[in-house]
């Protein structure tokens, strides 16, 4: 019998998302979300249970992070919500034995992606680890080798998944939720097609775990930071932290001794932005 699992669940690679008003709760379309995320969720988890894990740990991971109707969760899935929090998307991923990202989207900048951003849209226009531009699976990823545990599966958005999840973990199981069409739009099979796929690729992703095939993937230490931000305000704000480094009039650098350290600065520079905006 496996132990646990660890699900990190993000919404804008989520099928049949694609407004602003699917985002946040108190929005017209949040409800559907929540519905959606949720049904995707307990696919998961149930599969996972079938397959031989006792517990799922669940990071509920989009914006305030209490997205998902928990009330309609299995008994053995444990859940963790609300923001700010250690590590982010990947909160307390270091007590798990393999890890599936689901409803994941591609970075800043990818053409023909629905709601392409990294971390915080309104705060960052790219960030960097160790020369590479990461998208929040790459960044998320990073932290869960850092602990010596494999993304396994990653469920959400086409370009993501053809991109940064081939080039950077070919082990993982790879399931298409949304084929983008711009920003805004997007194309999404049957839910009902959505969980057929979702149980498959859960078997497989569990088989190729118990072969040895799936990985830790993990970035180089000392590891360098860089972050480019959408306003010089914050890149000021950022370069207040001792030994941060201005390069640009939108950019900042820091030399962090492992990902967690670089995460948490990622996590507090955007908080620190966003209270700029108070």
């Amino acid at each position: 019998m496996l132990m646990k699992a660890y699900i990190s669940v993000d919404v804008e690679g989520m099928p049949f998302i694609v407004s602003r008003d699917h985002l946040s709760p108190g929005r017209p379309f949040f409800d559907e979300t929540r519905r959606i995320s949720t049904t995707i969720v307990s696919t998961l988890a149930e599969e996972l249970h079938k397959q031989g894990f006792s517990e799922v740990l669940v990071a509920d991971s989009h914006g305030e992070m209490v997205n998902l109707d928990v009330e309609k969760l299995p008994e053995y899935v444990e859940v963790i919500r609300g923001f700010p929090r250690p590590t982010s998307m990947v909160a307390c991923v270091e007590e798990a034995e393999a890890v599936l990202f689901v409803g994941y989207h591609a970075k800043f900048g990818t053409e023909g992606s629905a709601f392409d951003h990294t971390y915080s849209g309104r705060v960052y226009r790219s960030i960097h680890i160790n020369e590479v531009e990461v998208s929040e699976f790459l960044l998320n990823a990073y932290v869960a080798g850092f602990y010596g545990k494999p993304v396994i599966l990653v469920a959400g958005d086409v370009k993501l998944l053809e991109d940064d999840v081939a080039k950077h973990a070919p082990w993982a199981v790879r399931v298409p939720l949304k084929t983008s069409l711009s920003r805004f739009s997007a194309r999404s099979p049957s839910l009902e097609r959505v969980k057929l796929l979702l149980k498959e690729s859960v078997t497989e992703a569990v088989r190729r775990l118990k072969a040895g095939e799936a990985k830790p993937l993990t970035a180089r230490e000392p590891l360098e930071l860089r972050a480019i931000f959408n306003s010089t305000s914050y890149a000021e704000v950022a370069s207040l932290v001792p030994k941060t480094r201005r390069t640009a009039p939108l950019t900042v650098e820091y030399t962090a001794r492992d990902i967690v350290e670089a995460y948490k600065l990622v996590e507090l520079w955007a908080l620190a932005a966003m209270a700029m905006e108070r």
